[in-house]
């Protein structure tokens, strides 16, 4: 796609995808705020409340890479509107969902439109941005949204649930989803795919976004159902299965879905490895942390919302400055990995937080220490994935990005669970107060958390080839 579009224009179409990004975001953390709001009002049990993320989990982990690659193929910007019309319509349909099914169907079209949104939008900023210093600012933007949004939702969601009702965090994205369709046809420029006319790999497509989804359920379902389970095993299989035969369809088809030369880039092989055990660590420092807080330390939806606010500010911070000036002086490797240890630290220092904890001295060194390697890491890591991709794949490579996030972070989350979970029944079977058990499973749910961290540091600082540092910068601000 050729984007034909120069000074501030492309800093005001930035600011419009990150608002299309910033929804998804939200809405991946905003709902879980609701649930027990939106398990009474509708009559869910259990069970079944657990579709309404979990419908949201599959389709929008499971098109990810096909979103990014349609894109290539059919034009970035078609494929971003589009994305746009189905999350904004079927936020909708959630917020006047009346019954069960018509909410869970609704979740699952809001995440193959916030797949296809996800999965494009940061082809579209690196497609816009070429230059190494302007580059390294939209990335810096990009990846705040990224990385804060989540704690933004937890604040909305309790404001919006507690002052109207669960329906309005569907609805709030109706006026936002339709200001940014208008905005996005005023502003960006439209293009046709790089292969316009190329036959859809539709074999490979299937194959690939099944075994996606399968894995993606059994991950989020893993302690649920139990991880030996022959259901969980059954899907993992097939899975895998799936993905062998995903391979050996893309290694002998003319237009293959993934170019799987793609991964010869080291780079961005590499940075899908770290992107794996980098989410993971941060869902030890988001999910985890929030139980810590609201259950041990009897904090309320909005004081744990408040409770990051500090490292979204740190975050912000980096990210729409000081991250883009790093790396322009000292390339990608050395603040990622640097990045990636203070995270690490930050996780340790949340590993030794104790049942009678307060906020000053338990919470806040870690999450300023959180905040610091979050918005240092995360714009280097997103340049080095994607800064030696074609701009022909850029969508895909996007997507791939994307779902390497998205997987760490579920499979992150399940592995995490399941250790604090084993961790507390162990301590109450010795006879620990519950407040005791949690924490002790908290801690050590933090100390793996900050070896994924520490573990990613290492690949970025030993395996990463580096970009040469003190690149000239030129001028130009939001």
């Amino acid at each position: 796609m050729n984007h034909e579009i120069t000074g501030r224009k492309r800093w005001h179409a930035l600011i419009l995808l990150c608002m299309g990004v910033l929804m998804i975001v939200l809405d991946t953390t905003i709902v879980n705020v609701a649930l027990p709001s939106i398990k009474a009002d509708l009559a869910f049990s259990e069970t079944s409340l657990v579709w309404v993320v979990n419908a949201y989990m599959l389709t929008f982990g499971g098109f990810l890479l096909l979103g990014g690659r349609l894109g290539d193929l059919y034009g970035h910007r078609r494929l971003f509107l589009m994305g746009i019309v189905l999350f904004t319509t079927a936020s909708l349909a959630c917020g006047v969902a009346r019954t069960q099914e018509m909410l869970i169907i609704s979740r699952a079209v809001q995440g193959l439109g916030g797949a296809v949104v996800s999965a494009v939008a940061l082809s579209l900023i690196m497609n816009l941005f070429t230059e190494a210093g302007e580059r390294a600012k939209a990335m810096g933007v990009y990846g705040f949204v990224c990385a804060g949004g989540g704690s933004i939702g937890v604040l909305l969601g309790g404001a919006l649930t507690s002052t109207l009702s669960w329906h309005w965090i569907f609805l709030v994205n109706l006026p936002v989803g339709i200001a940014i369709y208008i905005a996005c046809l005023r502003m960006l420029p439209d293009g046709r795919g790089q292969f316009e006319g190329v036959k859809l790999d539709i074999a490979g497509a299937v194959s690939i976004t099944l075994s996606l989804m399968l894995a993606v359920y059994a991950i989020v379902n893993g302690n649920q159902a139990e991880w030996t389970s022959l259901q969980t095993l059954a899907m993992l299989g097939t899975a895998t299965a799936l993905f062998a035969l995903f391979l050996a369809i893309e290694s002998r088809v003319s237009a293959p879905l993934v170019p799987l030369d793609l991964f010869k880039l080291r780079n961005l092989s590499i940075s899908n490895v770290i992107g794996v055990l980098w989410s993971a660590a941060m869902f030890a420092w988001f999910f985890v942390s929030a139980l810590y807080m609201q259950l041990v330390l009897g904090f309320d939806a909005m004081r744990v919302g408040l409770a990051f606010l500090p490292a979204n500010v740190i975050m912000a911070a980096f990210s729409l400055g000081l991250s883009a000036k790093i790396v322009m002086h000292w390339g990608i490797r050395t603040p990622l990995a640097l990045g990636l240890l203070l995270a690490a630290v930050g996780l340790a220092l949340f590993a030794r937080a104790p049942v009678g904890g307060t906020m000053m001295i338990d919470v806040m060194p870690g999450m300023a220490l959180l905040g610091v390697g979050a918005g240092m890491a995360l714009n280097p890591l997103l340049l080095a994935a994607m800064g030696d991709v074609k701009p022909s794949d850029s969508g895909l490579a996007s997507g791939v990005v994307n779902t390497a996030f998205m997987m760490g972070g579920a499979l992150g989350l399940a592995v995490l669970a399941s250790i604090a979970d084993a961790r507390s029944e162990a301590l109450r079977a010795t006879g620990a107060s519950t407040a005791a058990a949690l924490t002790g499973g908290y801690q050590l749910a933090f100390l793996v958390g900050a070896v994924f961290a520490l573990v990613a540091a290492a690949l970025g600082a030993i395996l990463l080839r580096p970009t040469h540092a003190r690149i000239v910068e030129t001028e130009g601000a939001i």
